[in-house]
């Protein structure tokens, strides 16, 4: 049976690792995948999934007002398609979330999602709160805060690293721009950041 999964974490877990590394295990298999990546994330090569390992695959870019069902469904038509897999997910739309459940839904293709939970404020993003109303399995992949502890929160960080605590929501950026803490380091660097 089909499910959309949503598997979220802080920055730097293996998100990106782990999907391609699902997308390799069903073409192993002789199985068909699809990878989507968002358009706005352009850190990398463009239309291009890439984990810090080293590893990168073609994706097909999404955006604001693509319908992703409509592009699975014809590339579907073309190659018997075993599963679609969501890099950078946290950038879906919510409709682009309900097109993803039907996917599932009506043409039985499983949906991986890969993407943040929430922003630099500890407020959720859009294709994250959606995935996790209305996921059939939600998964937390698990990285290590400086401190040692387990890392759930992203802190955004100026040139001289110290936190930021205002601005847009989405600011595109790696370890140059955020450091995945604990909830403790997260709120105690915010608080030096008042001082």
């Amino acid at each position: 049976m089909a499910k959309l999964y949503f598997y979220y974490s802080a920055m730097n877990a293996g998100k990106s690792t782990t999907l391609l590394q699902s997308s390799f295990n069903y073409e192993e298999r002789g199985m068909q995948t699809m990878l989507f990546t968002a358009a706005i994330d352009d850190r990398y090569d463009v239309g291009t999934i890439s984990s810090r390992l080293g590893i990168k695959k073609e994706a097909t870019l999404f955006e604001k007002g693509k319908n992703l069902r409509e592009i699975v469904e014809k590339e579907h038509k073309k190659r018997n398609l075993s599963c679609v897999l969501i890099d950078e997910s946290q950038f879906l739309t919510k409709e682009h979330v309900f097109q993803l459940a039907s996917v599932v839904d009506d043409l039985s293709i499983p949906v991986l999602c890969y993407g943040l939970r929430t922003d630099f404020q500890a407020n959720l993003f859009e294709g994250s709160k959606w995935l996790l109303a209305i996921s059939d399995e939600i998964h937390e992949l698990k990285t290590i805060c400086p401190s040692g502890k387990k890392a759930t929160m992203n802190l955004r960080i100026d040139e001289h690293g110290n936190a930021v605590k205002v601005g847009a929501s989405i600011e595109i950026g790696g370890n140059d721009r955020y450091i995945a803490l604990s909830r403790k380091e997260f709120m105690e660097r915010l608080r030096a950041a008042e001082k």
